[in-house]
């Protein structure tokens, strides 16, 4: 026999070290005779640090005691000199003793003689370990990223202290740590022995809103699958999928709106991602969650704007397009009765005006030709060949409509005269397709190609000689007009009938305005 007495449930002694705090540990030991008393003694060899309660004893056969190892923490420590094992040495001396009688005893009393006596056989183990636990220590292992130290502390630390969830000095839990330290690893030892996954740091951040913020995306999913929430909770300002878009992490972004995150959850002060996705100039991420059905119209609680507003304040004209493109409302007003072109004109942003309403006043004014309105807008910067619906830039318009003074200013500020709608047609084409004698030979003085064909395959000499306009042949060919309209006259239904048979389509001269 190489023992009397068993060490339980191993040789190891796992004491939680906390700031403030007395630290300690429990030891169990066994008396494996069956029929003789035996008689112990712990010691330190250190013992200014260790404190060994009781430090001596006889147990009964077969019975166990259990002792308290009190750890002396150095004075302004927060950790141990090692950690989490520590090499400390102790001495177990256990000897039989028959005269001892039948109960067991526990004194700091028992003779040193009767373990140091020669008659005696006296068993000397010095095989118990020191094991080092608590928040402080934990938190330093996360720190230091000891992955195999880390395990073996969360196994064998007191289930009733639930180590996993310990935090630093800084209010940091284990989680946060080891986001801080990019640790997808760690976060996934961690997760297994089940934190609290939203444990809020000091900071208020709950482990998945760190791991936005840091852009990791591995972590994310890790949470996760552990059910982490994708919801805003209170204290939060904003949720998970506010701290993806702002920032521009469009997978962990993808991530979440495939685990169900609500497109349009909005933030403390009301702000939907779409918001924030403006704000922040992501337009990876705006389209992103355009596609998953964000709102575009939806005002936030700061000044009750649309991200179409915030878009135009910006002058981010892309993101406009993008947002108009969406559905976006142009014309929602704002707590200072402004539309988002009135907050693009506020700052200065000239490029912006004709996507969001100049352009359509172009049209209307063209229509109209009403010339005045034409030169101010086109002075204030509207944009010459923008397109509507249907694909017709202005001078497609103010061509089918005869309004050649707009047409003549038109040309004047550089409008591309040759420029083609879905149908193919330039505005020669709609000149001649409405009869107007007046335009078309203005377009073709200006250099207009009369070769042009239609997606058909039409020239403007062919949609006129369909159409029976006699004399049109002169001017397309550069010989002089006739005078006003050349062939015989229609009313304007019966040339939009025609015109419809040829170009196989529907006449859109009056159509809705909407610039694009």
């Amino acid at each position: 026999m190489d023992r009397l007495i068993t060490l339980e449930p191993s040789n190891v002694v796992v004491i939680r070290v906390e700031q403030g705090q007395k630290c300690s540990g429990k030891l169990t030991l066994r008396n494996v005779m069956y029929t003789m008393p035996v008689a112990f003694r712990l010691q330190p060899v250190n013992k200014l640090r260790y404190t060994v309660r009781p430090q001596s004893g006889i147990i009964y056969p077969l019975t166990t005691v259990t002792l308290e190892i009190i750890y002396d923490l150095p004075p302004n420590s927060t950790l141990p000199e090692s950690y989490p094992y520590c090499g400390d040495p102790f001495f177990l001396h256990s000897v039989v003793v028959p005269g001892a009688g039948m109960k067991s005893s526990f004194s700091d009393s028992v003779p040193n003689d009767w373990f140091t006596t020669k008659k005696k056989q006296v068993f000397v183990d010095s095989g118990m370990k020191i094991m080092f636990v608590g928040s402080m220590v934990i938190s330093k292992l996360i720190t230091n990223g000891s992955i195999d130290e880390i395990r073996d502390v969360l196994e064998k630390s007191d289930p009733s202290w639930k180590a996993v969830d310990s935090v630093d000095s800084d209010g940091q839990t284990l989680l946060h740590l080891a986001i801080a330290q990019h640790r997808a690893d760690l976060v996934q030892v961690l997760l297994e022995f089940e934190p609290d996954i939203m444990a809020r740091a000091q900071s208020g951040s709950t482990p998945l809103e760190a791991a936005i913020a840091s852009g990791e995306g591995l972590i994310v999913e890790l949470l996760l699958a552990h059910r982490a929430s994708t919801e805003r909770v209170d204290p939060s300002p904003c949720g998970p999928i506010h701290l993806a878009a702002e920032s521009g992490h469009i997978d962990i972004l993808k991530l979440l709106l495939s685990k169900g995150a609500n497109v349009d959850e909005v933030t403390k002060d009301g702000n939907t991602a779409l918001h924030l996705a403006v704000e922040g100039r992501r337009r990876d991420c705006a389209r992103l969650l355009l596609t998953n059905g964000a709102q575009t119209d939806i005002c936030n609680g700061n000044g009750h704007e649309t991200p179409l507003h915030i878009a135009s304040a910006f002058g981010d004209e892309n993101m406009v397009k993008l947002l108009l493109q969406k559905g976006a409302n142009k014309n929602i007003i704002n707590r200072f009765k402004k539309t988002a072109y009135d907050v693009a004109n506020e700052h200065g942003h000239t490029r912006l005006f004709s996507v969001l309403r100049l352009g359509d006043t172009l049209h209307t004014a063209a229509t109209k030709g009403d010339v005045k309105t034409v030169n101010k807008l086109l002075e204030n910067g509207v944009v010459v060949n923008g397109l509507d619906q249907n694909g017709w830039t202005v001078l497609h318009r103010a061509s089918f409509m005869g309004r050649v003074d707009v047409v003549r200013v038109l040309i004047k500020n550089g409008v591309d005269i040759d420029a083609r709608d879905e149908d193919g047609y330039t505005a020669l084409h709609c000149a001649v397709e409405s009869g107007n004698v007046d335009v078309l030979e203005l377009l073709v003085k200006r250099g207009a190609d009369v070769e042009a064909r239609t997606n058909k395959g039409f020239t403007a000499m062919e949609i006129a000689e369909s159409l029976n306009y006699a004399g049109f042949s002169r001017v397309l060919t550069g010989g002089s007009k006739s005078g006003g309209k050349l062939g015989f006259e229609m009313s304007p239904m019966k040339k939009s009938t025609q015109a419809r048979a040829i170009r196989g389509s529907f006449d859109r001269s009056g159509s809705p305005l909407t610039v694009i």
